[in-house]
């Protein structure tokens, strides 16, 4: 008769602790794809941040350790917002200057996708248009609009043209190269398979290719409007008198910080709409992104 090992008494299973449940993945639900990279609800985390943000500014300012002359406590931007709304700045009412500064935005925004998403898709899909507008556009990109903002005043004049144009440029070149990426997203097996079924070039273009661009295209929209937006403050520079750019150029000579701080903060709201529904967009007129 060999010896048997002792038996060893069972004890309770020590529960994981706090790291390890966080970095669990939670179960999949009906419907969902295991393992996409980046999947899951974010809605509480972008909440906390954005309260913990608030909490340190609201802490900062109360302690006194930063002069409000140079941060302001979240009730003086609130305060602040109200008296504007209600009184304008410099003689002009507050939804007025959004008004003009989304229309100079929005309306250079649109001039550029009508042009530069059928010029991206044609770089895209010919080399002769490719060499063409590649170079220029590709010489011009890296440039800051400040920069070739001395040229639009001497060209255009001091008027609206030159800073439309000026938020028309840094918005073209994402829209164009965005377009012409996502030409490059096709997989050649489909476009192979749609002319073997007798399909013309514009078909495929239609069908197969544009579908397939359209991810890359959305995103190029997204990132051409934040440059539009982050533009808008030195087209206004342009001897503006109406708007949210020129708004925060006047208060900024006068230290009104309350003022600029409100100033951005409206300006980073209507951009972070549209890219909201930039999204909402993107998600109906391409659920398949990120799932293939």
């Amino acid at each position: 008769m060999t010896d048997q090992p002792p038996l060893r008494p069972v004890t309770a299973q020590k529960p994981p602790g706090l790291f390890a449940r966080l970095a669990r993945a939670r179960p999949t639900k009906p419907g969902e794809i295991y393992g996409v990279p980046g999947h899951g609800n974010t809605l509480w985390l972008s909440a906390g941040s954005i309260a913990f943000f608030f909490f340190v500014w609201w802490l900062v300012t109360f302690m006194g350790w930063v002069k409000p002359l140079f941060v302001p406590s979240p009730m003086a931007i609130v305060t602040k917002f109200v008296q504007v709304w209600n009184e304008g700045f410099t003689g002009t009412p507050f939804l007025e200057h959004v008004w003009i500064s989304t229309v100079r935005v929005f309306g250079a925004f649109l001039l550029a996708c009508l042009i530069g998403l059928p010029l991206g898709l044609a770089m895209g899909m010919s080399p002769v248009m490719r060499g063409i507008f590649d170079p220029p556009i590709e010489f011009y990109r890296p440039i800051p609009p400040l920069a070739y903002l001395p040229l639009m005043i001497i060209w255009f004049g001091i008027g609206e043209t030159s800073k439309v144009l000026l938020i028309f440029l840094s918005v073209f070149a994402p829209v164009v190269l965005g377009a012409r990426s996502g030409v490059k997203s096709a997989a050649i097996e489909q476009i192979h398979a749609a002319y073997s079924f007798g399909a013309t070039r514009w078909q495929v273009m239609r069908h197969v290719i544009l579908p397939s661009a359209m991810p890359e295209i959305l995103t190029a929209m997204r990132i051409g409007i934040g440059f539009g937006w982050t533009t808008l403050v030195a087209a206004e520079m342009v001897a503006a008198t109406k708007g949210l750019g020129y708004m925060v150029l006047s208060a900024s000579q006068f230290l009104q910080t309350p003022v600029v701080i409100m100033g951005i903060f409206v300006i980073a709201i209507i951009a972070f709409a549209f890219d909201l529904l930039m999204r909402f967009i993107e998600r109906r007129l391409v659920p398949w992104k990120g799932r293939m």
